[in-house]
């Protein structure tokens, strides 16, 4: 009877914590944990952010930066993700029509679904989720998707996470093959989901810019901005939230995209920065996490390859 009381529990936790494929990486300062892209398995499923590269832990010197940042896990949701994750805008929505398919880079083909302007919440039927390939080394993994979509919208992407041998620095290195015959011209962010050391957001954050802010917040009275830096008044409770349009960037210069997210009470930071051009830039966060978005564009005419980098520096003073 306790056997089979036992072996209850032991089913129900592990159906609880369903076993996600994932793999981890290390240069011996930095330790990261990725899942991997999977159809039917995969820890995110769902048709807003590139599969690659989702990194649900990085701990650095006994901090963590990034984690599960809302309450409830569910492959198919849109924005059940975590870490330094990627969204491109999609190709060819606006001139498919219902029940017609577009593109998404590092997910598929997908399928309309109305005549509604795109919402990345929405829920798309994947037509085509092309074919992903894993090589993975001890500090670093590769991720490559290819696609060959039937409109002529055909890719060959790859993502690379390494980790830089000495430093605390993770480096995701890009590549856009375009092997179809029309040409692929997008747009990408990167979200980033800060969880640093589970800290709530407020006061002890600070995000700093490379450029003087020449706007003015959203007036919510959570959060200010001065000079170059974004300075919250409150700790953010249940149910607020911050999405700002900071401006003074110029929308051609590579020092523009330069982020640094720090906590005076735990030590712990983070530099963000790219060897292309910030062509956009929001700031969003929650009590849970925070998110400065800062966005590239993206070109590439049939048989042409596009590369970008973002590197990330950690830092602590403790």
């Amino acid at each position: 009877m306790k056997k089979a009381l036992l072996s209850i529990l032991l089913l129900t936790a592990l159906n609880a914590f369903p076993q996600y494929p994932e793999a981890t990486i290390t240069n011996g300062l930095i330790d990261v944990k990725l899942y991997l892209p999977d159809h039917k398995k995969g820890f995110y499923q769902g048709t807003r952010f590139d599969w690659a590269g989702v990194v649900s832990s990085l701990k650095y010197n006994n901090h963590e930066f990034f984690g599960q940042w809302y309450p409830n896990h569910d492959p198919k949701v849109h924005d059940a993700i975590q870490g330094p994750v990627e969204a491109f805008d999609p190709i060819g929505y606006e001139n498919a029509q219902p029940g017609e398919t577009f593109i998404k880079i590092g997910i598929g083909t997908l399928r309309k679904v109305n005549a509604n302007p795109y919402r990345f919440s929405s829920k798309f039927e994947i037509v085509n989720g092309g074919e992903w390939k894993i090589e993975k080394k001890k500090d670093r993994i590769v991720f490559i998707h290819e696609l060959h979509d039937d409109k002529g919208y055909s890719y060959l992407y790859k993502k690379t996470l390494s980790l830089v041998k000495g430093k605390p620095e993770l480096i995701l290195s890009h590549s856009l093959k375009n092997i179809g015959k029309n040409a692929i011209e997008t747009s990408v962010f990167n979200h980033n989901f800060f969880v640093i050391d589970k800290q709530p957001t407020g006061p002890d954050f600070t995000v700093t810019l490379p450029f003087e802010i020449t706007s003015k917040p959203a007036g919510n009275n959570l959060i200010k901005f001065a000079n170059n830096q974004l300075v919250y008044l409150k700790e953010l409770t249940k149910g607020q939230s911050t999405m700002e349009f900071p401006k003074g960037f110029t929308g051609d210069r590579v020092k523009d995209y330069d982020f640094t997210v720090e906590n005076s009470k735990t030590g712990a930071g983070v530099r963000i920065t790219s060897d292309r051009p910030l062509s956009n830039f929001m700031f969003w966060s929650i009590p849970t996490t925070i998110s400065p978005e800062p966005f590239i564009k993206v070109k590439a005419l049939p048989g042409e390859e596009f590369k970008w980098e973002i590197k990330y520096e950690f830092k602590s003073d403790q």
